[in-house]
């Protein structure tokens, strides 16, 4: 738990320093998000290479997503992926009920308009790391219900 905060409090400071150095507007808030999930792009990218470094090759897409939401997971966020769901079409659902990085916000509807910015970072983390296994995908992220989120990885194919 303690090891937990560090990370929190830093992903919060990241936030408010990208979004008080930039004037507000629409077109600062949507490059705001872009800057904070290019930082995550290259993190996942740093972190996937340390994870799988003894790991065996991965037989297919699905034996990638798994081990996202299993090992992936667990190290950055030390819990695995509550569901994973696939349309087996290139398609991967990753669901959250208690997502770390918005179980600091407040679970009322005027916090839904800021939570794009908190999983900016997450997107770009899932990104990077599937981009490292060779995997190209664009990382979106919906919150319904606070602090439930889904991450949906749609696989380009090449």
């Amino acid at each position: 738990m303690a090891d937990e905060a560090p990370f929190q409090f830093l992903h919060s400071e990241l936030i408010q320093y990208i979004t008080k150095s930039a004037e507000s507007g629409d077109t600062e808030n949507a490059r705001n998000i872009t800057k904070l999930e290019i930082m995550g792009f290259r993190v996942g990218q740093g972190l996937i290479e340390r994870l799988t470094k003894d790991t065996v090759r991965f037989k297919d897409e699905l034996d990638i997503m798994k081990f996202i939401c299993k090992d992936f997971w667990t190290c950055v966020f030390k819990k695995q992926i509550d569901n994973l769901r696939t349309n087996h079409q290139g398609i991967y659902v990753l669901q959250d009920n208690k997502f770390r990085l918005l179980s600091q916000l407040s679970a009322g509807k005027q916090y839904l308009e800021q939570a794009p910015k908190y999983l900016a970072f997450t997107c770009g983390l899932v990104r990077g790391a599937l981009s490292n296994l060779g995997v190209k995908s664009i990382v979106t992220a919906e919150v319904s219900v606070m602090p439930a989120c889904k991450f949906q990885v749609m696989i380009q194919k090449m």
